[in-house]
Parts: C-alpha cells; structure tokens; sequence
C-alpha cells in the first residue's frame, strides 16, 4: 500500500509545478497548433483514427498537467499516472524514429534517437517531483 501522506521538498513542487505546466501546454498543442506533428508520432500499427489518438491523448495530457498544478493531496497518485501515461506513449517515440518520421525539429536519425532517452527522465521527473519515488520505495520496503 502506498503512503500517499508523504511531504515533498521546495524543489520537488517548482519541478511539478514546471512539469504540470509543460503537460497542460502540450496537450493544448495536441488540440491545436501541433496537431500535425503528434499525428505523425501515432504508430501504423495503432488501430485507431490518428487524429482521435492525438486528440484523445491531448485531454489527457491536460487533465494531467492540471491534476499536477491542482490535486496536491492526490500528487503520488497523479505522478505515477503521468508515469505511466509516459511508459504507454513511448511507442510513438520508438515509431518515430525506427519509420524515420521528420516531426518537432527531429529531422535525423540521431535526434529522434536521441529523444528516446528523454522518455526516462520525464518519468523519473514525475515520479520524484510528486513524491511518488519515494512512496513507491517506501512500499517495497514494508
């Protein structure tokens, strides 16, 4: 069981304060001004209509970027739903690059494999700015 009650630093609240932000601010891009380029991130294999992907992952990413500014009591929770959201997203990112699509300013191989390597950090991010790290830790431990 996870202690959700666990108090966070200063700097873990400006990383999820940042973090909420840039959530809220991507999923507003999914909705409107780079609906095209999250297109393009939808892998082929993806049974479903590219634009209800995007735009159906855009309110997610709204709804949790604002539960990251918002639903403080909830933060674990939110953190390692954003987490998670990361881990299931990530298929896109592997999409881009092994199909060679040109979206976001990642026009070679070597940027779009570079972003791979970004996908863990925004997990870790949103795991440690909530204090999901240290309760997720803190579980394995009882």
């Amino acid at each position: 069981m996870l202690d959700t009650s666990s108090h966070t630093t200063r700097p873990q609240a400006i990383a999820r304060i940042v973090l909420g932000a840039f959530m809220t601010l991507a999923g507003v891009a999914h909705l409107t001004f780079q609906r095209g380029e999250f297109q393009a991130q939808v892998p082929p294999w993806v049974p479903l209509d590219t634009d209800f992907v995007v735009l159906a992952s855009g309110v997610v990413e709204i709804a949790l970027g604002l539960a990251m500014l918002i639903l403080k009591r909830y933060r674990v929770w939110v953190g390692l739903s954003l987490a998670v959201f990361y881990v299931l997203i990530f298929p896109g990112n592997l999409s881009q690059y092994t199909n060679g699509i040109d979206a976001f300013g990642l026009d070679t191989d070597a940027k779009r494999f570079a972003r791979l390597f970004f996908q863990p950090v925004l997990i870790l991010w949103a795991l440690w700015s909530t204090g999901g790290l240290a309760a997720w830790r803190q579980a394995r431990q009882r």
